[in-house]
């Protein structure tokens, strides 16, 4: 056979939902690659005969090969910190009085204003360089910590160019309609008219968004002035994402699928009928339990409701400096078990072919098939349950992305 390259003592949890078995695993399986992508896969029993002289053989030593992990929602490029609204929050100060007194998201705008492009950049290789180690091989990352053309576009152009210069793959995300910025106080229609006409065509004309998001909340944006987002971002070719029912129930969610949207993203506060209409859309169900583990929160999404209506279920960091400063994919695997119930399986799904989907990147990434690209991770671990297991001892022993062998830059 004329492969490029060949993996082989290793077990496979290839997250295809076609191979029957948990984690659609495969025991002493193999993996042949051919330029940048999957070729073969299946039990090494039944590898076709190949010269092994004719390409590098790779060897796993009985360690599982999974697909590269996604973090389909992040905020990864910022300027400053939030410590000390952190401080806050333990002193008995909520996200929302915090917000509403001119902190939470817009502290990190003013701080982001004043950023340059070096400072985002080195900061944001930083942090993809924290993913990567932990077998991350796809990031999505949102603007919004800009709200006016000229930070906003910067922030994009510099996730471009983190995408172009670092092995990670990044996926963009315009999120003007993130929060009111201080010149707007009082006038969020106004606001939401300078996104749709000013922000959005400057930003889908330069080629910086792959698709737009909107924070749909009482501390936000309502559904009229989101849906007139949604609208504008279809104008322009780009699929939509919504912040949704994470503080209360607003119907974000059901407004989301009507226009498709590829995801809706926190959920605490979701309901039955939100439930069925993504079910409906085919929209991904974002679950981020960093965000619910660092605000404290004590309402859970609704998962045996995503399960019964066969939701699919993403798991994601939400990474900001806010109210998930936790940039670890693997930490996420443990919460989204621990916290709310996911299980191992479910979870690992939810980081890999659930969001793929998140991204609509299904057909090219998220899973060990014929055809996919050749994102794999190699863990020393004896069974796909301990990723979601354990945290704080790194099993991940090799990155390969687009079939070539990573490391940090």
């Amino acid at each position: 056979m004329e492969w490029d390259q060949l993996w082989i003592e290793v077990n496979l949890a290839t997250l295809d939902p076609a191979q029957p078995g948990a984690y659609g695993a495969i025991e002493d399986g193999a993996v042949a690659i051919k330029d940048g992508k999957i070729a073969w896969v299946g039990p090494r029993s039944a590898l076709p005969e190949f010269d092994p002289l004719s390409m590098p053989v790779y060897r796993g030593h009985g360690g599982w090969l999974t697909p590269g992990l996604i973090d389909c929602h992040t905020h990864l490029l910022f300027g400053g910190t939030r410590a000390a609204e952190f401080e806050q929050r333990l002193q008995g100060a909520s996200y929302e009085s915090i917000a509403k007194a001119g902190g939470g998201i817009l502290s990190t705008v003013r701080a982001t204003r004043a950023a340059d492009e070096e400072t985002l950049f080195q900061g944001g290789r930083k942090r993809l360089n924290s993913l990567l180690r932990e077998g991350v091989t796809t990031v999505e990352i949102k603007s919004g910590y800009g709200l006016d053309l000229e930070t906003e576009s910067r922030m994009l152009q510099v996730a471009r160019q983190l995408g172009a210069m670092h092995p990670v793959e990044v996926v963009t995300t315009f999120l003007g309609a993130h929060a009111l910025p201080e010149a707007y106080k009082g006038n969020a229609q106004g606001y939401v008219q300078e996104v749709i006409e000013r922000h959005l065509p400057a930003i889908a004309e330069a080629g910086l968004a792959d698709a737009v998001d909107v924070f749909c909340e009482n501390i936000a944006f309502d559904l009229d002035q989101t849906e007139a987002v949604f609208q504008a971002a279809k104008a322009h070719g780009l699929p939509v994402k919504l912040h949704a029912e994470q503080l209360s129930n607003m119907g974000g969610s059901a407004l989301a699928a009507r226009y498709q949207a590829l995801s809706v993203d926190h959920l605490e506060c979701l309901d039955e009928a939100g439930v069925k209409a993504i079910a409906e859309s085919g929209t991904v169900a974002v679950l981020l339990p960093g965000a619910f583990y660092y605000l404290r929160e004590t309402r859970l999404p609704p998962l045996e409701l995503l399960r019964q209506y066969r939701v699919p279920m993403a798991l994601a960091s939400d990474f900001n400096p806010g109210s998930s400063p936790l940039c670890s994919t693997l930490l996420m695997l443990n919460m989204g078990c621990t916290l709310f119930g996911l299980t191992p399986e479910e979870a690992l799904a939810g980081v890999t072919r659930h969001a793929a989907q998140a991204l609509g990147l299904q057909e090219r990434v998220g899973q060990l098939k014929v055809g996919m690209e050749a994102d794999l991770v190699l863990w020393e671990i004896g069974h796909p349950a301990e990723l979601a297991w354990q945290y704080g001892c790194n099993p991940c022993r090799e990155v390969m992305k687009h079939g070539q062998l990573v490391t940090l830059r």
